[in-house]
């Protein structure tokens, strides 16, 4: 079992009844990518050729690791968000697509920002102000999060990612604990998913993913909403824009609750799937 072709005829054995054939396929390449620097034209015309037996058995223990339902990105201890790299860890959650998209559209608004700060709440392994960071230049930008694992995931992905990001360890339900400066641009995937849906959900997000970064109290889904925009009363700019990230269900409460507490100009956005997964108001 040293060559393309059997490991990958191994893993789709392996983890049959897991994933199926296609999603197999690219797990492989994944990480044939990862421990061989093979690009997907490789795969096809080095499929035979004989492989060192440090990354076979690299490969072998990957197999094991999906098998007992672990995401790919915490094997691999990295996931790809925007174009970058970044490193994770069990404080972390995996980026999303529609989070990404949200990136998208904040770095693709017109005008200016030179001179502004940005905030990121719940910035987990930074890869929304990191990517931000990137893409916007001339803004200066933070990231909070309540776990210390998070931030230090953090400080490790701007620095290896070329972005200026400060990164601070806070619990942002309890903000009035410290004086901020004031932001022009607060952005945030925040947790948003109710208690009780834990059972519905896939075991590989459920059993691995940080449940502080994912849960809400079933009576509260739109806690966090409520809190970032009680923080923006008192520290976002006339003018300054809260983007987020939100569950496709409550995108329509998420933006009549901004507009109760004084926001305008709320907007519901899809992402490429047609679902509502990203509102933006501003002060």
């Amino acid at each position: 079992m040293n060559t393309i072709s059997r490991l990958q005829a191994y893993a789709l054995a392996e983890l049959s009844g897991i994933y199926d054939e296609d999603e197999t396929r690219f797990l492989c390449a994944v990480v044939f990518e990862k421990f061989f620097r093979f690009a997907k034209i490789d795969i096809h015309l080095r499929k035979h050729e004989a492989l060192p037996v440090a990354g076979v058995n690299k490969f072998v223990a990957v197999v094991a690791a999906l098998r007992r339902g672990e995401p790919i990105q915490y094997v691999l201890g990295e996931a790809v968000f925007a174009g970058l790299v970044f490193k994770l860890n069990k404080d972390t959650l995996i980026p999303r697509p529609e989070t990404e998209e949200l990136v998208e559209w904040v770095a693709g608004s017109k005008g200016s920002r030179t001179g502004q700060r940005g905030l990121d709440v719940g910035t987990g392994c930074g890869c929304v102000a990191v990517a931000l960071a990137t893409r916007v230049p001339g803004m200066t930008w933070e990231g909070v999060d309540v776990a210390a694992g998070a931030t230090r995931a953090a400080r490790v992905n701007a620095r290896t990612n070329g972005a200026r990001v400060s990164f601070m360890t806070r619990d942002f339900t309890l903000f009035r604990r410290w004086e901020w400066p004031v932001y022009d641009l607060i952005v945030s995937n925040p947790p948003y998913v109710r208690v009780s849906e834990r059972a519905t959900m896939h075991d590989r997000v459920a059993l691995h993913e940080p449940h502080r970064a994912l849960f809400v109290p079933d009576d509260d889904a739109l806690l966090f909403y409520r809190v970032i925009g009680e923080f923006g009363r008192q520290y976002l700019a006339k003018g300054g824009e809260l983007c987020f990230v939100v569950y496709e269900a409550l995108a329509g409460e998420v933006a009549g609750l901004l507009e109760g507490m004084g926001y305008g100009d709320a907007e519901v956005r899809r992402d490429l799937f047609g679902k509502d997964r990203m509102v933006r108001c501003s002060r």
